[in-house]
């Protein structure tokens, strides 16, 4: 199984020129705890960790990579704060692809030995993902990199590989097959937006088709210190904004618009709003989410979940409506996230005998 079934929906790529490593068909995750004690009994996670890189931007990577092979090109020049270097590492591994990625400063060191493990050439660059006009530097000078002969540059953003992103999209058509009776709201977490414009797409592509009959509305979340998106979003805004980041959330650490003007049009036109909340309340829910879930998440992916009870505390949502919130990638990846959470905790040294004490 893999992104592959919905091929039909996909930006279309010849099978003989398909790779996958198994991405797609994740679980849908009913929160009981957190659920009953926020009056939320309708309440999901979608799990992405699962994936074969352990993010859900295993589904950008194969669409992207297979795109690449069957164009004949065999360098790959990304940008990443961690999962997308990961996803796409791993699979220009599969395929024989030389990949080199730079990486924004603030990136978790977990995140980068993985790529170096699946070959990855990386470098950091210097405030890159905290300043606007660094980022929108450095992926100048990476857009003409990637327009040399045989090479392709892939960054998980519409505005820059349509072909990936489109391989995001079968988030949506598997959430149809596993809540058959209907999702009222779609919680997605947003550094650049291109998850949110996938998955709005998505329902969009079925209900265009005849699949659906409605889309679910697509919720954008972004931390307070990276509000390019959520705010102009919820105050009837047309565009996004460039700011100066200042949350230590890994992986939305996009200071600039990059796909914010596309997620701000098709949340809105999906019935969706914004909303944000803070690097603290996501720590605290990422700890709970874990210990009365058993869901290890990276703080990212607690994100979605935040807003969503801060949604329903506030009235901006029922308590009683379907909601499915994204988890997007594992908790493994993130080894300062992983201190954080265990900080208080010990692991003594004892003796045979003492176990009796337990």
């Amino acid at each position: 199984m893999s992104i592959w079934r919905w091929a039909d929906r996909i930006d279309f790529i010849p099978e003989s020129f398909r790779i996958t490593l198994g991405e797609g068909n994740t679980p849908l995750v009913h929160l009981r705890k957190i659920g009953r004690e926020a009056g939320m009994p309708n309440l999901f996670l979608k799990v992405e960790g699962g994936n074969p890189s352990g993010s859900y931007k295993d589904r950008f990577a194969a669409a992207a990579i297979s795109g690449m092979i069957a164009n004949g090109q065999k360098k790959c020049i990304a940008t990443s704060s961690g999962n997308t270097g990961a996803a796409l590492a791993a699979y220009c591994a599969a395929a024989g692809i030389e990949c080199r990625i730079a990486i924004v400063e603030g990136a978790p060191a977990g995140k980068l030995r993985q790529m170096q493990a699946y070959g990855a050439h990386i470098a950091r660059v210097r405030n890159f993902g905290m300043d606007a006009q660094t980022t929108q530097q450095v992926i100048g000078k990476l857009d003409e990199i990637g327009k040399r002969p045989g090479n392709a540059l892939q960054i998980s953003a519409y505005v820059h590989s349509p072909v990936g992103m489109s391989g995001v999209q079968s988030i949506s058509y598997e959430l149809v097959e596993q809540v058959p009776g209907g999702i009222d709201h779609v919680f997605c977490p947003a550094g650049g937006g291109g998850l949110c414009v996938a998955v709005a797409r998505g329902f969009r592509t079925l209900v265009e088709r005849g699949d659906l009959q409605r889309s679910p509305a697509v919720e954008c979340v972004q931390p307070e210190g990276n509000d390019t998106i959520a705010s102009q979003l919820k105050n009837g805004a047309d565009h996004a904004r460039a700011v100066s980041c200042t949350s230590q959330i890994s992986g939305l650490q996009v200071a600039s618009v990059i796909d914010g003007d596309l997620t701000v049009r098709e949340c809105r036109a999906s019935g969706g709003s914004g909303h944000l909340v803070s690097d603290q309340s996501v720590w605290a829910l990422q700890k709970r989410l874990a210990r009365e879930e058993g869901v290890f998440s990276e703080p990212a992916g607690v994100v979605a979940l935040a807003g969503a009870i801060n949604a329903a505390q506030t009235g901006l949502i029922r308590r009683d409506a379907v909601v499915v919130c994204l988890v997007t990638g594992s908790g493994f990846k993130d080894d300062a996230a992983i201190d954080r959470m265990i900080a208080d905790d010990g692991c003594p040294m004892i003796e045979p005998a003492a176990l009796s004490e337990w």
